[in-house]
């Protein structure tokens, strides 16, 4: 029970590695907000529903604020939510490409930006934001999505200098190919789709897709006092693609 008595907000929660992280930290003892666009399945859950956009600042204000109000305070955050895109720059309309930087660099700020008050307020708090290993080493074809990666990796880097006189700790995971829905669109789309999921795989040493709970163990140390300790990082999880 490493998180009894925390109070924790998770984005991204009603799928994937978000999921998977309200499962484990509530059996961790955590008690939790979860936030999400798609409210379905969150009442699966023991925790507040906050259904919002993290790209929308005033519906992020709101659910903030319904989650703190139930929980009483807040002690961390995890920030999952995200989207992927395939295709190279010229192929993707400015529109497509401001979409995926603000979900997956600018959404993390707006709930970070709400939510330091709170951590302060609780004298200690940690935050934890789902960066991607292309964040640290580039994938082909997906130019937008890991250059908001790579933001969100040096974003968590300067916040967790903003914020570390307030005993805040902010830390970055980076995963890899992770069994998801969101990994599996990329390639069962393609014409021949077992070859582009054996190639995928072939591109980490233990060639095979990570699972959604493997990234959650790893969320779990970065929010919990065993990581007291570490602020700053970029924690790659990724099956050993970004090893070199």
């Amino acid at each position: 029970m490493r998180l009894t008595g925390r109070r924790i907000l998770i984005t991204g929660a009603a799928s994937g590695i978000g999921r998977a992280c309200a499962e484990l930290f509530s059996r961790e003892g955590a008690a939790l907000a979860l936030l999400d666009r798609n409210d379905h399945g969150l009442s699966d859950f023991d925790a507040i529903a906050c259904p919002a956009d993290v790209t929308d600042v005033a519906a992020v204000g709101a659910a903030v604020a319904a989650a703190v109000a139930g929980l009483g305070g807040l002690d961390g955050v995890v920030n999952c939510a995200g989207k992927d895109m395939l295709g190279r720059l010229t192929e993707v309309s400015p529109e497509a490409w401001a979409e995926i930087i603000n979900i997956n660099l600018t959404g993390s700020a707006n709930v970070c930006r709400a939510t330091i008050p709170n951590l302060r307020a609780a004298g200690t708090g940690s935050i934890v934001n789902v960066a991607s290993g292309a964040g640290l080493f580039p994938l082909p074809d997906r130019t937008a999505y890991c250059a908001a990666k790579a933001g969100l990796v040096m974003f968590s880097k300067a916040l967790a200098m903003e914020v570390a006189d307030s005993g805040i700790r902010v830390n970055a995971v980076c995963p890899g190919a992770i069994d998801t829905p969101m990994l599996a669109g990329s390639y069962q789309n393609a014409p021949d789709p077992a070859a582009e999921k054996a190639m995928i795989q072939q591109r980490y040493l233990l060639g095979r897709f990570g699972e959604a709970s493997e990234i959650a163990a790893a969320i779990l140390f970065l929010s919990s006092a065993d990581a007291s300790y570490i602020t700053g990082t970029a924690m790659a999880v990724d099956g050993g693609r970004t090893f070199y």
